[in-house]
């Protein structure tokens, strides 16, 4: 059979090209061929990362026996969700109709025209708690399709009519500081005050609630917010989430306790988490800094391309078994350190016995830092390197334009709290890769691999993280070239996401391939959805641009911020990116803008500019009316010498010209 998956730009397509089912891509010839043959569509989808779609592959999808009846009886589409969050989206909102929840791998059949008539996620290969067997579906299916297809199709129909009924919206409603205060009053009485973090599990990382609330406690002073952030990030911190040897977290855990983690490390967490504690780094976390040093390096050791951008993820299985990599037991550390320092580091990482995994095998935690850090480094040194002789995950070296996008804005911030010029120079270099391979004909691509573009058109995500990656380099930099870029995003994403209601958007363009329903996602939840990033990056380009698009983009913030009003009242733990941004809009955003002669001259204010403002503020130096940078505009030096603007909405303060002057202006509001 012709290899259909092996040029392509996913590595978990690439995974499965051979497959003795006959996959295609998502692509318009795999349903014409269905239409031509009368059979259904298969349609399975997942992620190079996912556990449980590497044991379906392996239990059913490499059986030659379920090829062949699968080959016979349908036409097989592979999709990688990260590619395609455009068609995971539409069938996932069917498979949560049709069966309470979802998840990956997911498991749909269509009919030849693409409408959902049966979905489900991982089916065993034998019959196991109730659940039918792989085999035992689709005979189910092929048999229904082939004596039942009127009543099938028929079905089919009614899915996919309601389906393109459900636009995600909710009742507009204004967003003002009452409402982002009932909002972190809701997050205190779903915060855990045992183990932190929100909710039961599996619990996730709460990245954009953590933002919301480190801006709402430095607007407010609100302790309850400062508690629950801290609370949270070193709970995280401390336990088997974050990997205690390399840096980088994994992508939830699978416990209330942050004990066992789900072990892919996703590159959205990483970026969105290097933000946040970065942030808390920035107002006096001694580890959270260090926590941001961590995840940095994991970012630019671990996922960074040989092109400058950042690869996906890593997988969970390492030689195909869930976690191996990095548990251990006690005899373990003893075979790396010897008696004593092994059961000193057993201690300290709480490795037992027991085990808190399988097989007597334990996740590393640190509750307490070492009471001898050159002691701890030493025997970290060593468990790093055994540790490397261990079967390693596999990467999925896939550049997304979305999670680059956090992983630069990530990185900006990381720069600026640490102190640290390379790691801004590794964010300038990811913005370049982007803007050279993923724009194609002035439209931005969601990804690529190995310096190669693949088709998928960008969605509304990718528009927005990216903008605002590159808003942060124009920041950072002073470079005019990164606004105009972030610009070019911005417009595309009013021009062709923009619902006919004021404030909404949709996730695919309006001149995207026609799915059976237009996805639009309208609450955060692992990742920001779409809209709430594009709304920050909104807020943030109308104090940066000049008079001609600052109108355009704040009217488009504002609204969209009221069709938020209602989620953030009654969810806030699902509206975290849209809190933060909202925090933005109620300080202005706040603008600084830092002047002087020479890079040296601003060098003193910009530090103090960083570390004193607020998240969501806008900072920016250069020479007075540098080209390209209108924040910089009819800025002059102060008596020769730089000097400091600080700007709330339109209504800006006399020029400041010390650190402590700047200092005390950034706090007074």
């Amino acid at each position: 059979m012709a290899n259909r998956l092996a040029d392509s730009t996913s590595p978990y397509l690439r995974q499965h090209a051979d497959n003795p089912i006959d996959w295609r891509p998502w692509e318009p010839a795999a349903f014409a061929e269905a239409r031509e043959r009368g059979v259904p569509v298969l349609l399975s989808v997942g992620y190079s990362a996912c556990h449980w779609c590497h044991v379906m592959a392996h239990e059913s999808f490499s059986d030659p026996q379920v090829a062949a009846f699968v080959n016979e009886r349908f036409v097989s589409i592979k999709v990688d969700r990260e590619e395609r969050p455009d068609v995971d989206a539409v069938y996932m909102e069917a498979t949560q109709a049709m069966t309470g929840q979802g998840g990956w791998p997911m498991t749909c059949f269509l009919t030849p025209t693409g409408e959902p008539f049966h979905c489900g996620t991982y089916y065993p290969a034998e019959p196991r708690g109730g659940m039918p067997s792989f085999t035992q579906l689709l005979a189910a299916v092929a048999k229904a399709w082939e004596t039942d297809n009127d009543t099938v199709r028929s079905a089919a129909a009614g899915i996919a009519e309601r389906l393109a009924g459900v636009a995600r919206s909710l009742p507009a409603a204004p967003v003002d500081a009452e409402v982002l205060a009932g909002a972190a009053t809701s997050l205190e009485s779903a915060f855990d005050a045992t183990s932190a973090g929100f909710g039961g599990a599996p619990k996730f990382p709460p990245s954009s609630v953590c933002e919301f609330l480190l801006r709402h406690h430095e607007r407010t002073r609100s302790a309850a917010a400062w508690r629950m952030v801290t609370a949270t990030h070193e709970r995280m911190a401390r336990g088997g989430l974050q990997d205690q040897l390399a840096g980088g977290f994994a992508r939830y855990s699978v416990d209330a306790r942050w004990v066992v983690p789900h072990f892919e490390k996703m590159l959205y967490d990483n970026a969105l988490l290097l933000r946040s504690y970065a942030h808390e780094a920035r107002l006096g976390g001694v580890l959270a800094r260090h926590v941001t040093e961590l995840t940095a390096a994991f970012l630019l050791r671990d996922l960074r391309t040989a092109e400058g951008g950042f690869a996906a993820a890593l997988d969970a299985d390492a030689a195909g078994v869930e976690g191996s990599t990095y548990v251990w037991s006690p005899a373990e550390l003893v075979d790396v350190l010897g008696p004593e320092e092994g059961a000193w580091a057993a201690e300290l990482l709480g490795v037992t016995a027991e085990g808190t995994f399988e097989e007597g095998r334990s996740t590393l935690q640190m509750p307490v830092d070492p009471d001898d850090p050159a002691r701890w480094q030493a025997a970290r040194r060593a468990l790093l390197a055994a540790r490397s002789r261990r079967p390693q995950p596999a990467r999925d070296d896939k550049i997304v334009a979305a999670w680059n996008g956090l992983a630069i804005t990530g990185l900006v911030e990381a720069a600026g709290a640490l102190g640290r010029s390379d790691l801004l120079a590794a964010a300038r270099r990811a913005g370049a890769v982007l803007l050279r391979v993923h724009v194609v004909d002035g439209r931005l691509r969601r990804t690529s691999r190995d310096g190669v573009v693949g088709d998928a058109p960008g969605v509304l995500e990718d528009h927005a993280a990216l903008a605002e990656g590159l808003l942060a380099l124009h920041q950072a930099t002073g470079e005019a070239r990164w606004l105009d870029e972030a610009c070019r995003l911005l417009d595309l994403a009013l021009t062709h996401f923009a619902d006919a209601d004021p404030g909404l958007f949709w996730d695919t363009a309006d001149d995207a391939e026609a799915l059976v329903s237009r996805p639009r996602e309208i609450t955060d939840g692992a990742t920001p959805c779409g809209s709430s990033v594009l709304t920050a990056a909104l807020l943030t380009a109308s104090v940066l641009v000049g008079p001609e698009r600052s109108a355009r983009y704040r009217e488009a913030a504002d609204a969209a911020l009221t069709t938020a009003g209602t989620l953030l009242a009654r969810h806030a733990r699902f509206a975290g990116g849209w809190a933060a941004a909202a925090e933005a809009s109620l300080t202005g955003p706040l603008q600084v803008a830092v002047v002087g002669a020479s890079p040296a001259d601003r060098e003193t204010l910009l530090v103090a500019a960083r570390r004193h403002a607020p998240g969501g503020t806008v900072v920016i130096g250069g020479e007075p009316d540098a080209p390209g940078v209108p924040l910089l505009a009819a800025r002059p030096l102060v008596d020769g010498g730089p000097a400091a603007y600080v700007c709330r909405g339109f209504v800006c303060e006399r020029p400041v010209t010390t650190p402590d002057e700047l200092a005390g202006a950034l706090h007074a509001g």
